[in-house]
């Protein structure tokens, strides 16, 4: 009885030893990120080096065993990849080159977190102008999935259409991208996937017409504005969809609503 009692106890052992090296890691940043906030007089020099030392914890995070814990250090490194993008103060004169590096070890621990998609798309390819590497990313994590894993899974291919057709200009892989997402937006009965499958259905037949299509540009800010994005981004969206040819009214209350361009 007492072998068999070991036998269960070591592995159990292992596992939180595991987890409070992870929590160990990720709380020995949240200090140093908090004195880097404060600090108002950070050199260049010091910003470079706390961008190396995060470069190496992340680096750390992606080889430790997990144990079955998958799940839970995705959600960890999601949570220190949001208090690293929304430092605004540092960011700025940093950049966001680190954020493919979270996604990395997020996507790899748990390719089923939709959230996480979203926030790829926009550090990575807006912010960090990385738009190769989230599509990569996406499209290796795409390969895991189905129309129903997760549950609307076809949000992560209009996200890789919308940086194909915006950040890359391949207006053929963000057709294929789009004709994609409405098939799998078909598959559900809800008003709010059905909408979804009509409208890149049409983003993607607008392609087809014409490679160049700014109704199809114009669409695709559209869903950029649709998401819950910070000021810069939503500004950036509206400015591109008016040089587009585009008309953006914003109501008293916050609601945007796009005109196409006249002609495509």
């Amino acid at each position: 009885m007492f072998t068999a009692l070991r036998r269960y106890q070591e592995p159990l052992a292992a596992s939180v030893a595991v987890l409070l090296c992870v929590f160990g890691v990720i709380s020995l940043q949240i200090p140093q990120l908090h004195q880097l906030t404060k600090n108002k007089t950070v050199t260049k020099e010091s910003l470079v080096r706390e961008t190396e030392a995060e470069k190496v914890r992340l680096n750390l995070l992606r080889q430790l065993p997990s144990f079955g814990f998958d799940n839970l250090i995705a959600s960890w490194v999601f949570l220190n990849f949001l208090q690293y993008f929304g430092d605004d103060e540092i960011r700025p004169q940093t950049g966001y080159s680190l954020s493919p590096e979270y996604f990395e070890i997020i996507l790899d621990r748990d390719p089923r977190f939709l959230q996480a998609y979203l926030f790829l798309s926009s550090s990575t390819s807006l912010y960090a102008g990385m738009p190769e590497r989230a599509i990569a990313l996406m499209n290796r994590n795409l390969k895991l999935l189905s129309p129903t894993v997760p549950q609307k899974s076809y949000y992560i291919w209009r996200y890789k259409g919308i940086d194909e057709l915006l950040f890359l200009g391949d207006s053929t892989a963000a057709q294929r991208s789009f004709t994609t997402a409405a098939q799998w937006a078909s598959v559900y009965a809800d008003e709010e996937s059905k909408q979804v499958a009509a409208i890149s259905q049409k983003t993607a037949e607008f392609l087809s017409r014409n490679p160049k299509s700014k109704s199809a540009q114009v669409g695709a800010w559209t869903m950029v504005l649709s998401n819950p994005v910070d000021a810069a981004t939503r500004d950036l969206a509206i400015r591109r969809i008016q040089a587009l040819g585009g008309e953006v009214s914003i109501s008293p209350e916050g609601v945007v609503q796009v005109k196409p361009p006249k002609e495509d």
